[in-house]
């Protein structure tokens, strides 16, 4: 049912939407709600537009609807819909009396709570109330997340989706007592992820003792892992711990486990299996506790095949896997990182260096970073120190320009994350200048101060450094 009631206008009242095709059962609805901006409909497609237009939190939604008033498969194919393109609308659906299947199939299918005719408005008011309530309820705790999302945990900077998943992932591993495996390009963070894995944990009081494997020639990594008796070689002038020993209790990270010599995967694999190791020139065993995170650049599958690695060290080693994005799959994350540096090596500076340039950002934008997030760092330590002016300009950084500068768009169905996207990336160019960033949008001063107010955040940290 289409009609001009539906015209609301911007009272600051919650919307509801009612899907109902009786109406004279609208027309109760309509002033039972009256504390709602109530949108009424009688279709399918007359609700999903309506919902892509308000985006409602709470729909009272019939669930027999024409062209099937008698049966409830269009209202079910309604209720289905809403879930595929909006799944945190609350959903109450309307059934006849004593239809608890069709009820129990509605919950089932996403939808939030039912109510059962005939129509009693005191307690389908309590039901949409409490709706409301639960959906604002989760739209503060998404709001709140999304601000804390440029450090999602300690001494990781990202708010790329797939680098948020990859730490929502490491949240989840690190209680458990399991072996990880870190794959990635050089210069991703894969020691910053493994530390955060050791910090989460119960270990965390414990130490986080690290080793490179490609470091160290591999006549002296086996010592330097499992530790040597006095005497079992020469220099070997007292008795001395490895790396496995001096974890104990704690978190041993191994990186670059691609480039362990065979013969030394073999020991490693031992430990692995029976937690026990023996000192180079020693015979005694010695138990220890410790979890293993390792990393590497390499496909280890390759080198399986090639028989260069040990297929069962690898599983023992890979219990879980996580494979982290390389810089260039998250550019999102690159002004944050950015800005992030230039605090940490420009702030002692003469002059102290505030920001970028607009076109230097626009070139760290496009560059491909094939040295991930380390050549971002080094490049900014670099420009920081060398620099003459207080924003670091394309030159500073030695990197191409870009060919075109970063666009900003506002599509309806995605307006609030393009919007909050767009209010950020500005105030990064802008670096925190309300009026310049009000004039790249085309906006007011006071637009522009709502929409931050809106979107949770604050002129000095809508592009936050961390």
């Amino acid at each position: 049912m289409a009609s001009n009631e539906n015209v609301v206008e911007n009272t600051g009242r919650p919307t509801l939407l009612v899907v109902e095709d009786d109406a004279g059962l609208l027309r109760q609805l309509r002033w039972g709600f009256d504390g709602y901006d109530v949108v009424t409909t009688g279709t399918r497609d007359e609700a999903i537009a309506a919902l892509r237009r308000t985006e409602a939190p709470v729909v009272l939604q019939d669930l027999g609807l024409p062209p099937d008033p008698a049966g409830t498969t269009e209202g079910m194919a309604t209720l289905q819909e809403i879930m595929s393109i909006r799944p945190q609308t609350k959903v109450i659906v309307m059934t006849g009396n004593g239809d608890k299947d069709s009820a129990l199939r509605a919950i089932g299918g996403g939808a939030w709570d039912f109510y059962s005719k005939p129509l009693d408005l005191d307690v389908l008011k309590l039901l949409v109330d409490r709706a409301f309530r639960i959906a604002a309820l989760e739209g503060e705790h998404t709001r709140l997340l999304e601000a804390r999302a440029s450090q999602p945990i300690a001494g990781i900077i990202a708010n790329s989706e797939t680098m948020l998943a990859v730490c929502r992932k490491v949240e989840k591993i690190a209680p458990a007592e399991v072996s990880v495996l870190l794959l990635g390009e050089s210069g991703t963070g894969k020691e910053v992820l493994a530390r955060a894995v050791h910090d989460l944990s119960n270990r965390r009081k414990k130490r986080f003792v690290a080793i490179n494997c490609a470091a160290i020639p591999d006549q002296l990594l086996e010592a330097e892992l499992f530790g040597y008796e006095r005497g079992a070689f020469t220099g070997a002038a007292k008795t001395t711990p490895g790396k496995v020993e001096l974890a104990d209790g704690g978190t041993l990270f191994l990186d670059e486990i691609g480039d362990m010599p065979p013969p030394l995967q073999a020991k490693m694999l031992r430990f692995l299996q029976e937690r026990v190791i023996e000192r180079v020139g020693g015979r005694a065993e010695i138990p220890v506790d410790v979890r293993v995170v390792a990393a590497t650049h390499q496909n280890l599958e390759v080198l399986i095949a090639e028989g260069r690695f040990r297929q069962d060290l690898y599983y023992r080693l890979a219990e879980v896997s996580l494979k982290v994005p390389a810089l260039r799959e998250r550019p999102s994350c690159v002004p944050l990182l950015a800005r992030f540096f230039l605090q940490k090596y420009g702030a002692t500076s003469k002059p102290p260096r505030r920001g970028f340039m607009p076109e230097a950002t626009a070139a760290m934008l496009a560059y491909p970073w094939p040295g991930n997030v380390r050549e971002l760092e080094n490049r900014i330590k670099t420009a920081a120190v060398m620099a003459d002016g207080a924003l670091l300009s394309l030159e500073d950084l030695n990197l191409p320009a870009a060919e075109e500068q970063p666009n900003f768009f506002n599509l309806r169905e995605v307006r609030q994350r393009a919007e909050r996207a767009a209010i950020r990336q500005v105030m990064t160019l802008s670096e925190g200048n309300v009026s310049r960033a009000a004039e790249l949008l085309g906006i007011s001063r006071p637009t522009l101060y709502d929409l931050l107010q809106k979107h949770g955040l604050a002129a000095g940290d809508a592009a936050p450094p961390v």
